[in-house]
């Protein structure tokens, strides 16, 4: 049996591998929420502080299908006036079959929000666009670095 790797989780091949599975199987927002306090008028330069927030949460949808949500929060602002605050729940369908659970994990702690990362971007910088603010995109997101950070927390240290 062969099969390929996606993100460090194996993938079947297109020969019908019954080995493991991870495949996209849909993409869509789920929610997204824009407010601007005061529209688009910005006194001095525009140059915001931007606090960015991230949030991964899966559904069991069935036995081999489950949910995973990207929250994605965006808070602008400047002399510590809010400028805008942008929430995006982007959502996807995963199959995942025949993994383990620590590939379970992985997958949605990482593969799966890499995968949602560039849509939620996207609508990020739409809704952003749209209030009448100029063009902004959030920087790339490495949700391997993150796992691997949030796994290493969650580790129990020895005592002596």
């Amino acid at each position: 049996m062969s099969s390929n790797m996606a993100g460090g989780v194996p993938v079947s091949d297109a020969q019908g591998d019954m080995g493991p599975q991870l495949a996209l199987q849909n993409v869509y927002l789920k929610d997204c929420s824009y407010e601007a306090p005061n529209g688009p008028r910005v006194d001095g330069n525009w140059n915001p502080q931007i606090n960015l927030d991230l949030h991964t949460t899966a559904n069991g949808l069935t036995p081999e299908l489950r949910e995973v949500v990207l929250t994605v929060t965006v808070a602008a602002k400047q002399n510590d006036v809010t400028i805008f605050l942008v929430e995006v729940k982007q959502a996807g369908i995963f199959l995942m079959r025949n993994l383990s659970e620590p590939d379970v994990k992985r997958a949605v702690s990482s593969v799966c929000p890499s995968v949602l990362f560039p849509y939620a971007r996207a609508a990020v910088s739409h809704l952003v666009t749209q209030g009448g603010f100029p063009q902004f995109l959030l920087p790339p997101v490495n949700f391997d670095a993150l796992y691997a950070q949030s796994a290493t927390q969650q580790q129990p240290t020895a005592t002596n």
